[in-house]
This record gives structure tokens, C-alpha cells and sequence, in this order.
């Protein structure tokens, strides 16, 4: 794949995305292709997720046009992953069924979770500091209602190390689709207050 950016230097999490035009007809191809190579992924130090947004058909979707996330931990692991050779492998597969270059960049912060099918680009910043405001604090205030009393005895180490992991779990893969899935029209409309 080329690259229109690289990561760039520093020891927090990246996330890259790709974006790949497929040929007509290819695409059954190139997922099950593209699912080889997130599994691929998977097994790579720093690794922290993977997925493939389709085309969905909505106003604005562009068929043909798919994107990759791959998330790592940070640069260095993900430059692990981007020279290896089990990637080689699977970008030669996949050429076939794909239609010029890809392009990639880097999504900084949580900007990744408010990707949806239809748009390469994330929201503005101010828009995904919202929506993450809107998903962390009602996901803090009930685990802290749930757990909070049992919980109170413990360490704090082990408490937050609890309570955080459950906190990125839950906006992960449910909180934070969720919302996108609601508020979709106004967290990718230019210029919305």
C-alpha cells in the first residue's frame, strides 16, 4: 500500500486508516482478504483492533470505496506491522481486486470511533470531544452506581486499572457506535454548532 502520511513520532496509541477503491465484482475478495490480514494484525505486538468499513449505500457513500482501521499502541508497533512480511503477503493478494493506490493516514485521538461508512474523514475535534463527553459520562456515572460501592474497599490501582478498562471497552463497541449511529446527520455535517 502507499502512504500519503506516516505515524508520527511519539509513544502513544495510532490509528491508521486505509482507504482502498475496489474493482467491481472484487469486493467479496478483498474481504475475505483484508479478514486474513486484520487476523494477521492480531497477532503483532501493541496490536489494539482492527476493521473494515464498507460502503453502506446511503446518500454520499461512495461504492466501491473501502476502508481499513488498524489501531496500535504506538508508532514503532505499528511500523512493526506496516514492514512485515506477513503484510506483504496479503497487500500482493489484495492487489488484484483493488483499483490504484491505496491512501492512509493517521487519526489522532478518539477520532476513530466516530468514523462511519460513508466519510474518509473524521468529524472536527471539537465535534468528537462531544460525543465522547456525551458517551464517557453517563458510561462512568452507571458503572460508578453499579460497582462504585463495591469497589470502594479496593486499591485504587487496581479499581481504576478496573474501572477505565471497562469504561473503553463499553465506548468501544457499544456506547460509541451507538451514538454515532444517532447522531450520525450532525456529527458529519460541515460547519453544525
Amino acid at each position: 500500500m502507499s502512504t500519503d502520511s506516516s505515524p508520527t513520532p511519539g509513544s502513544g496509541p495510532v490509528t491508521m486508516l486505509v482507504t482502498r477503491r475496489i474493482k467491481p465484482g472484487q469486493e467479496a475478495r478483498f474481504l475475505a482478504l483484508m479478514d486474513q490480514m486484520l487476523a494477521a494484525a492480531r497477532a503483532f505486538p501493541g496490536h489494539l483492533g482492527g476493521q473494515i468499513i464498507q460502503p453502506d449505500g446511503s446518500e454520499g457513500s461512495e461504492p466501491g470505496l473501502f476502508h481499513v482501521l488498524f489501531a496500535f499502541d504506538t508508532p514503532a508497533h505499528l511500523e512493526a506491522w506496516q514492514q512485515s512480511p506477513a503484510r506483504a503477503l496479503g497487500l500482493s493478494a489484495i492487489e488484484p481486486a483493488t483499483a490504484g493506490p491505496a491512501q492512509t493516514r493517521e487519526l489522532i485521538g478518539m477520532a476513530h470511533w466516530f468514523m462511519t461508512g460513508h466519510t474518509p474523514s473524521p468529524p472536527p475535534r471539537w465535534k468528537v470531544a462531544l460525543m465522547s463527553w456525551l458517551g464517557i459520562f453517563p458510561t462512568v456515572l452507571v458503572l460508578n452506581a453499579v460497582l462504585g460501592s463495591l469497589m470502594a474497599e479496593w486499591p485504587v490501582v487496581p479499581r481504576t486499572l478496573l474501572f477505565t478498562g471497562l469504561v473503553v471497552l463499553l465506548m468501544t463497541w457499544v456506547v460509541a457506535p451507538q451514538l454515532t449511529r444517532w447522531l450520525k446527520p450532525w456529527l458529519h455535517r460541515p460547519g453544525a454548532p
